[in-house]
């Protein structure tokens, strides 16, 4: 045995076995001259990976503009943005978010959302609501093209003939005349409607009101309008300004602005 193992050892050279081969002959693998080479994960420089890590992360956040310029210039910064520019960066990280969904900003943006608009919705203006939700609410209340009881109830509506109405009942309207104040309407909560005194068209005939609203199977609203008294069908329609107006073959109600009202106006949860 010694013999041959003897044999073995010179035929691979005077220190018997080429390096990488295991002596006895069990496997004919060869080993790597170091951990590293066929096993990557072992024998190498974690620290030095963890320093290089911390590095990297380091360099990104000098790179961040909030912690370069920091929050109040952020802030600065931000409020010179559109709505939509700020609403993104929300999504950038933990510390854009906290900035970015500032009621410091925020108003502002509300104040330029509302500017020049007709009515102001209720549901924008619950006390304790964050900034951020209230311009939310308000652009989901505006594609709202469901009228209901409240916003009825919550305006004034100017009311005139359409030109398809009689002439009769034309000269009587200072919209056709161009003389005197506009003829006004009051819806009110218990389904009744009035007009001022005095008024040259009012006869107690537009008494009463309701909504009509019919749905398809999958929630779409399939016709909208109001009704008053035993006049045709009042079509409801959003103007720009976020006015209402019911307008039928015969005439026409239009909401007369209030965006002064503290505490808004129309319904108080989302239709």
């Amino acid at each position: 045995m010694s013999e041959s193992r003897s044999k073995e050892r010179k035929k691979h050279g005077k220190k018997g076995v080429n390096r990488g081969e295991i002596e006895d002959g069990q496997s004919n693998f060869p080993l790597a001259s170091t951990p590293g080479d066929y096993f990557p994960d072992e024998g190498v420089d974690t620290e030095g990976r963890v320093r290089k890590r911390k590095s990297t992360e380091e360099e990104m956040e000098l790179q961040d503009p909030l912690m370069v310029l920091g929050s109040e210039i952020m802030v600065m910064t931000l409020n010179q943005l559109d709505a939509r520019s700020v609403a993104r960066s929300l999504l950038v990280s933990r510390g854009w978010h906290s900035i970015a969904s500032s009621d410091e900003i925020w108003s502002r943006k509300c104040e330029e959302l509302w500017l020049g608009k007709a009515h102001i919705p209720r549901i924008s203006k619950v006390p304790g609501l964050s900034k951020l939700a209230s311009y939310s609410l308000s652009v989901m209340d505006v594609k709202r093209a469901r009228i209901t009881w409240n916003d009825l109830c919550d305006h004034v509506w100017e009311f005139h003939f359409t030109e398809a109405a009689p002439e009769y009942w034309r000269n009587l309207d200072p919209y056709w005349t161009g003389t005197g104040s506009p003829l006004r309407r009051y819806f009110h909560p218990d389904g009744s409607i009035s007009a001022d005194p005095g008024d040259p068209v009012w006869g107690g005939h537009e008494s009463c009101y309701t909504t009509v609203t019919g749905l398809l199977g999958d929630g779409k609203i399939r016709e909208h309008y109001v009704r008053i008294n035993r006049w045709p069908q009042f079509y409801v329609s959003r103007k720009p300004d976020w006015g209402w107006e019911l307008e039928s073959p015969l005439c026409c109600y239009s909401s007369v602005p209030d965006a002064e009202k503290e505490d808004g106006t129309g319904p108080l949860f989302p239709v």
